[in-house]
């Protein structure tokens, strides 16, 4: 495959790039945490097209594919967008007002069977709840819920509710169409994991050229040096998984899907966690404080790791593939 960027998509994530330094800052996310969502915001990403991006044309979307879209979702991941960004992209079709944000759709994973509480992201934001469920895919009001919010969510942008029981909804799509709906959520949050990946590295490579120790800087010491060459190293090859997904979604006669997107969750996953722990560490007893936004991205790192699927359920799917041959 080649990965090198088209100059459309050069245009393209340059483009998201740039609104999301000017609009999503870390300063700007700050505010947020005070009130939990901005509907401005959310519908200028829809005038974006963030949400109607893979939508056809005729439907009134962008037209793009999955390989854009990953280029979409780890400039979305860099800046550590707020909100059910994905879900409300992977409705598109599926529940109107979605791609235009006038929808804002959230959702819950219940594709596998354990104990584990019902949590809900963003209850008291969003317009439409999906569930995906291993036979299909159903859509609750989020209005017919009562939950108890958790005060302290592990990450400050993503506010969660604790609900006891779900009812039952009205069917969108069956077991196919949420298996696939699975597949494509776990490739846009590789790509998200890719960017928090690259803006981890790039923080720590900025620090470690300013602070200054023993009247030089701390990146020129070799400990550093080679840290944040292996934070690099990570970040490529995380690059090239997340991008073959999303070719290979676009074009599965290239490779296996669930091995590509699996792959990629899984380096994703581990690049984005270690060079977030290699942050804060390089900042010192800074690190530990909220006033490094390295924090922001480990526990927005956590969120993303457990999204369609966890990092262990997608590493042993790559094992089962290698095993079979495939």
């Amino acid at each position: 495959m080649d990965f090198q960027l088209t100059e459309d998509q050069e245009a393209l994530r340059d483009g998201v790039r740039s609104f999301c330094e000017g609009r999503v800052s870390i300063d700007a996310l700050r505010e947020l945490e005070k009130t939990g969502f901005d509907r401005e915001l959310w519908g200028e990403l829809a005038e974006m097209g963030v949400f109607s991006l893979r939508q056809s044309e005729d439907a009134g979307g962008v037209g793009l594919g999955s390989a854009d879209a990953v280029l979409v979702f780890e400039e979305l991941g860099r800046c550590l967008a707020p909100g059910p960004v994905t879900w409300s992209h992977l409705a598109a079709d599926l529940v109107d007002g979605a791609a235009t944000g006038e929808c804002v759709v959230g959702g819950i994973d219940l594709s596998r069977t354990n104990s584990d509480p019902l949590l809900i992201e963003h209850l008291e934001h969003i317009d439409a709840l999906l569930v995906l469920r291993p036979d299909g895919i159903e859509r609750i009001d989020p209005k017919a819920l009562s939950g108890r919010a958790i005060e302290r969510p592990l990450d400050p942008f993503t506010p969660v509710h604790e609900v006891a029981e779900l009812p039952a909804g009205e069917r969108l799509g069956d077991a196919e169409a949420a298996a696939r709906f699975r597949l494509e959520g776990a490739a846009l949050a590789s790509g998200m994991l890719l960017g928090i990946a690259e803006a981890s590295q790039e923080l720590a490579t900025d620090y470690a050229k300013k602070r200054e120790q023993f009247g030089r800087p701390i990146g020129g010491f070799q400990a550093l040096k080679h840290k944040l060459a292996d934070c690099y190293t990570r970040q490529e090859l995380a690059r090239a998984a997340a991008y073959a997904a999303g070719a290979t979604l676009d074009d599965p006669e290239v490779g296996d899907v669930l091995r590509a997107v699996s792959t990629a969750k899984v380096l994703t996953g581990d690049a984005a966690m270690e060079n977030a722990r290699a942050c804060v560490q390089i900042h010192g007893g800074m690190g530990y404080t909220w006033e490094v936004p390295a924090h922001y991205y480990l526990k927005r790192i956590w969120v993303l790791e457990n999204q369609f699927g966890t990092v262990g359920e997608h590493a042993e799917r790559v094992a089962e593939r290698i095993a079979v041959g495939d």
